[in-house]
């Protein structure tokens, strides 16, 4: 049993007698079809498929339209990377797609979600791969489309992959055969799958971010913030696809889908259960690791103020002995110059004891500066 009923029953021929060939595609009613792009350039790959075999390999949009309406029992997936509003506004049109959910397709940067719009189902991912050169974690997004008939994926980056899941769905035809459901699944696979290479670079570069803090790397911090940032990322990333898929579930209960293809979901569920968890471990150890970084820094610096304290302390004691000895030195200096001014008027010069006089004052006055240097502890 489907999840979709059938789309627009005006837009697909009839069903032919059992061994007749196709018959020729109904038109669709007046001024229902956007006008449809001939250019190629956002169209990855549009394929027709039939009993999970390919019929149909169409060059355009349009012939794509065609085809499908040939085969009633078919599912077209059509892939287009970073369309115009011009494509999207046409594959609005053909399949009835909600404006709304169009124009978030449009514009992107959005979040993870899944919406129901009547009989269409609006998938919001967001994918990640992590680059072993620049040692980061880049994050894409992916808009899918899914109807009883058809399945559109829109991607704004390079991540996912979705030619891998494409062929892996046509080298097992009878899953892809259980229609657009199947490829919904082995999408979410695909991305779920791709965060294990994300979660086993950050682990690394963990390993070496603690290695740095207690070799004393200082410009550790900036790396810790970086990646404490792209965690964040992480997790808004993967933190919604459990209600998500516990939704989906629901659904292909409620409709009957086929129980191995539930049981492959709840694979991926488990599958993204295991990556939040990894990812709220990193957020916690990268808390840890900047709080242990920022003792280590503050250690640091009371450890360089202290020996910037002690060589200050040491220069200003080297202050205090030559400002003593010099302090002493200049009261014979001043002695010897008040005496040495050569004044007739100066009664001093002419006694006999004057010179003695001189010297014994000298002495006396740098005696005293002497002991009071030294119960100062300047000497």
């Amino acid at each position: 049993m489907s999840l979709y009923p059938r789309r627009h029953p005006w837009r697909r021929s009839p069903d032919p007698a059992p061994g007749s060939p196709p018959g020729p595609p109904t038109p669709a009613a007046p001024g229902a079809d956007c006008p449809v792009p001939q250019d190629r350039a956002s169209v990855v790959e549009a394929v027709v498929y039939r009993d999970g075999h390919r019929v149909a390999e169409p060059d355009s949009l349009a012939e794509t339209y065609r085809r499908l309406r040939a085969y009633p029992d078919g599912m077209a997936w059509i892939g287009l990377h970073r369309p115009t509003a011009e494509e999207l506004l046409s594959l609005a049109a053909e399949f009835d797609l909600h404006e709304l959910a169009v124009e978030d397709a449009l514009e992107a940067h959005q979040r993870p979600k899944l919406e129901r719009y009547g009989d269409t189902l609006f998938v919001v991912l967001r994918a990640a791969r992590y680059l072993d050169a620049q040692e980061e974690v880049d994050f894409g997004e992916l808009h899918v489309f899914l109807g009883k008939d058809f399945l559109i994926t829109v991607r704004h980056s390079a991540a996912p992959d979705l030619s891998a899941v494409r062929r892996r769905m046509e080298e097992t035809p009878e899953l892809l055969a259980l229609g657009p459901e199947a490829v919904l699944y082995a999408i979410l696979d695909a991305v779920v799958d791709g965060y294990a290479p994300v979660v086993a670079g950050v682990q690394n570069d963990i390993d070496e971010i603690e290695t740095e803090v207690f070799g004393g790397d200082p410009a550790v911090s900036r790396r810790i913030y970086e990646l404490a940032r792209e965690m964040v990322e992480f997790q808004r990333a993967t933190s919604p696809l459990l209600g998500m898929l516990q939704g989906l579930m629901a659904g292909f209960t409620k409709y009957g889908i086929d129980e191995e293809l539930q049981s492959h979901l709840r694979d991926v569920a488990d599958h993204v259960t295991h990556t939040s968890e990894r990812v709220d471990g990193f957020r916690q150890a990268l808390a840890d690791i900047l709080t242990v970084n920022a003792t280590l820094v503050t250690q640091q610096q009371n450890a360089e103020m202290r020996a910037l304290a002690e060589a200050g302390f040491e220069q200003n004691e080297e202050i205090k002995k030559i400002s003593s000895w010099a302090a002493i030195l200049f009261a014979p200096t001043l002695v010897g110059t008040v005496y040495g001014m050569n004044f007739d008027h100066m009664p001093e010069l002419h006694w006999v004891g004057g010179y003695p006089f001189a010297i014994a004052l000298m002495a006396v006055v740098c005696t005293s500066l002497y002991v009071v240097f030294k119960r100062r502890d300047w000497l």
